[in-house]
């Protein structure tokens, strides 16, 4: 089996803590994961389309993941796809978390309760605003207020990760981020 790269292209820190403990769920053993972590949003924008350009590796694959903030989703992704473009990258994944990463971990409160060592958060994922976390304009103040002020950006990443299950997830923009990691996956002959 060929050994390739996957390129992550990620808005912050936390993205890539959470990876870290997502990805080896997901990806086959012979490929290797790489991350470049930016300075928010602004500077994903400003640097991605170098970074792309630079990448000379042609066993690479890459993946953006941003947040959509308060953004359109659409116009985010556009400005992105636009961006890979220009670096000659057309077949990079573009993703947008919505509205925030945290939203991904509301949508899986069993990951939550279990990576920070709660009770109680599971039971609370059929109430009607964590059933569609997408649509919630704070969810790292929702989140920050179901674990009692425990959650920190990085360290929960890191803790909540590894127990995200796509089977289980009700936010609908962490499915179609795992679908299209796993999409590359089969299409880059793995």
């Amino acid at each position: 089996m060929i050994s390739w790269e996957l390129v992550f292209f990620l808005e912050e820190p936390s993205a890539r803590v959470m990876l870290e403990g997502l990805l080896p769920k997901i990806l086959p053993a012979h490929i290797v994961p790489r991350y470049i972590t930016f300075e928010g949003k602004t500077d994903l924008e400003k640097n991605i389309s170098r970074k792309l350009r630079a990448w000379l590796n042609p066993q690479t694959r890459f993946v953006v993941l941003r947040d959509q903030d308060s953004s359109s989703c659409t116009d985010v992704k556009n400005t992105l796809v636009k961006l890979c473009n220009e670096a000659g990258k057309a077949n990079t994944l573009v993703r947008v978390a919505c509205r925030e990463l945290e939203s991904w971990y509301i949508g899986d409160l069993k990951a939550v309760e279990d990576g920070l060592g709660l009770s109680g958060l599971a039971r609370q994922q059929n109430k009607s605003k964590f059933r569609n976390p997408d649509v919630l304009n704070n969810a790292y103040e929702e989140l920050s207020k179901l674990t009692k002020q425990t959650y920190q950006k990085v360290s929960g990443s890191r803790a909540i990760g590894p127990h995200l299950d796509k089977n289980r997830n009700y936010s609908k923009s962490f499915q179609v981020f795992v679908t299209g990691i796993e999409k590359v996956i089969n299409s880059s002959g793995s």
